[in-house]
């Protein structure tokens, strides 16, 4: 077992589940109850990397953050260093790969909030960001507690756009489907059981979590 894989892994993980959260969380509000003319187009292009494969995700990612890519050129003028095969550069990478996995179920569980408690809350002179945080947020957390484990499982399963931006560096990009990958390649067959057999109950269980969160908000 790589358990210097695991922990990059689960690193990249939480800090992808934590940002996205704070991230997706005002995006969804606004793609709940906002309405404007293409609309549409914008939701279309925040689902885009749900569609896309990774090997294309990772490749445009490489376009913009590499040494002659507009980000990768800022970050190295301010930094001197480079955003591609870093753990930075995965975590961006993983948190683009994974926004539709965030927005998604927030705003569906926006939306199934009743009205009258919107409508109440503007009777009673409340901002529109005072409802976001004091009311749409509270009943909600079902829904906002399903995305983040959807965006944590996305996360440890991802694959080929960390290969492409992070390639494969023990204790900074190499995490454990990577670490899976190599060792099928290199004919270690016991070790990469051992590694795909820890993400089945792992993956198991939140799934679990995930369809009685559901349950919660449909209920």
């Amino acid at each position: 077992m790589d358990f210097l894989a695991l922990y990059v892994t689960l690193k990249l993980a939480l800090v992808a589940t934590a940002v996205l959260m704070v991230l997706a969380a005002p995006v969804a509000y606004f793609m709940a109850f906002s309405r404007f003319r293409g609309k549409s187009f914008v939701e279309a292009l925040i689902y885009l990397p749900m569609a896309l494969p990774p090997t294309v995700i990772g490749f445009y990612l490489i376009m913009l953050m590499g040494p002659k890519g507009f980000v990768g050129r800022v970050w190295e003028t301010l930094t001197g260093g480079s955003l591609l095969f870093t753990f930075l550069g995965i975590t961006i990478a993983s948190i683009i790969y994974s926004i539709p996995f965030a927005v998604q179920p927030m705003k569906a569980a926006f939306q199934k909030i009743d009205p009258r408690l919107l409508d109440a809350a503007s009777i009673l002179g409340l901002s529109k960001m005072n409802a976001f945080l004091r009311v749409i947020i509270p009943n909600s957390l079902a829904g906002i507690a399903a995305a983040a484990v959807l965006v944590f499982l996305h996360s440890i399963g991802a694959f080929g756009v960390l290969l492409m931006v992070g390639g494969s560096i023990p204790g900074e990009t190499r995490v454990i489907s990577i670490a899976i990958y190599e060792a099928v390649e290199t004919m270690n067959y016991s070790a990469a059981a051992l590694m795909a057999l820890s993400f089945i109950p792992v993956s198991f269980l939140f799934l679990l979590l995930v369809n009685k969160l559901n349950e919660g908000v449909r209920a």
